[in-house]
């Protein structure tokens, strides 16, 4: 371990979290990052690692794209950060382009910086819009950790140490729409979901699940927020994952790569229905620094090199191609590998149980290529590679994987 190692260690340990710092160390994650471009990203020590997390989720567009670098780079020239008090043209331009490219009739925008505030957003604009309290979520969701979005979250681990929680919460198994018709009703003011629960193993729904929730809402008034934080941008094979079921939701949240894997940027988008309320008073709900020159920019950059790369059909193709290879990879490894799941590049990976996950990611680890198991399903390892990646990037990958789980047998079978 090189000196820097030891000393950015150190700091982790003294002035950031010292039980982070131990868990990290634990992982075998004692390299510091230096820089990084396209899939790649190299530490202090010279070596180079294959990305397959993608910032969880955040890095759609690779590590520094450079039309997306250039864009802030101009930016910053100009005006980083707005006055606050005259007109923004990159935030105003930067809501009609995603207007334009959203489902359904997504009119209005309100910029944050996270998908944990896009969530909080979106929440208080679903209760003023109806003037209701309850709202309904899923069981393993994840929408964040604020007080708001954690109430939302369907996780133990996570609620438990903050309870009591806000109350008008109520969580339903993802996927059950028999469930979901049970507890959707005229005091319900929004249903809350992911198109795809990526924090919750990457569990994509039932076909009829997502059509289902719409007409739910619709019956009863409702509304539906979309967090689509994480399946946004092309992540999925779609702009948006919602795309894949023909449903248009009343509200969107959208963050991670919507900054273009430069800068933090996130929305709550809405209808026009929705954000009626707001415009009587509109300073009800607001931001000092969302919406910021700098940031619009790289979001502006971010929605022309999906559009013009063409990455939502590239995330399907490549998604294909990595799903068949890892399905391959499953039969090999049945007894420890159960299931492969997912759309477009938004991939999980189950093992029979969470120590032969936690040994896997470590394994691929070993052999550079970056993972991680998801928060709410320590069972699974995700596969989220940016979508400018390349059949030669996946074959890596895959037999970084192979290695690790030939690895792992050979531990069991010494065990046993």
């Amino acid at each position: 371990m090189s000196s820097l190692n030891e000393r950015v260690a150190r700091l982790y340990a003294e002035h950031l979290n010292l039980g982070l710092a131990r868990l990290m160390k634990f992982a075998g994650l004692e390299a510091v990052e230096s820089h990084a471009e396209g899939v790649w990203v190299y530490d202090h020590d010279g070596n180079r690692y294959l990305d397959f997390l993608g910032g969880f989720g955040a890095l759609n567009f690779g590590h520094r794209h450079p039309t997306i670098v250039a864009a802030v780079k101009n930016q910053l020239d100009k005006m980083p950060l707005s006055s606050r008090v005259l007109f923004n043209e990159v935030q105003a331009e930067l809501a009609a382009q995603l207007a334009a490219l959203t489902p359904g009739d997504l009119r209005f925008c309100f910029f944050c910086h996270s998908g944990a505030e896009a969530v909080e957003a979106c929440l208080k604009f679903a209760r003023l819009a109806t003037g209701r309290a309850k709202i309904v979520a899923m069981q393993n969701a994840y929408h964040g950790k604020t007080l708001g979005a954690l109430s939302a979250s369907g996780r133990e681990v996570y609620r438990k140490p903050f309870e009591p929680l806000l109350g008008w919460f109520v969580h339903v198994p993802f996927g059950d729409a028999d469930a979901l018709a049970q507890v959707v009703d005229e005091e319900t003011a929004a249903v809350l979901v992911e198109p795809i629960q990526g924090e919750g193993g990457v569990i994509v729904p039932p076909d009829d699940f997502l059509p289902t929730v719409r007409k739910l809402c619709d019956q009863v008034g409702a509304l539906l927020i979309a967090d689509e934080v994480q399946t946004g941008l092309g992540r999925t094979g779609k702009n948006f994952a919602v795309e894949h079921w023909q449903v248009a939701p009343d509200l969107m949240a959208l963050a991670k790569s919507l900054g273009g894997g430069i800068m933090p940027l996130g929305a709550a988008m809405g209808t026009q229905k929705v954000f009626e309320p707001l415009f009587d008073d509109p300073l009800l709900h607001s931001s000092t620094l969302g919406g910021n020159p700098l940031a619009c920019a790289a979001g502006l950059a971010a929605l022309q090199v999906l559009q013009k790369e063409r990455l939502a059909e590239r995330a399907a193709e490549m998604g294909d191609l990595l799903m068949t290879k890892l399905r391959q990879v499953q039969s090999e490894f049945a007894e420890l590998v159960t299931e492969v799941r997912g759309k477009g590049l938004l991939i999980g990976v189950e093992f029979a149980d969470a120590d032969i996950a936690l040994l896997t990611a470590a394994g691929m680890l070993q052999r550079r290529v970056l993972t991680a198991y998801t928060l709410n399903n320590p069972c699974v390892i995700r596969l989220e590679p940016p979508l400018i990646v390349q059949p030669e990037h996946i074959d890596l990958a895959v037999n970084a994987l192979v290695e690790s789980l030939q690895q792992v047998r050979q531990l069991l079978s010494v065990l046993r």
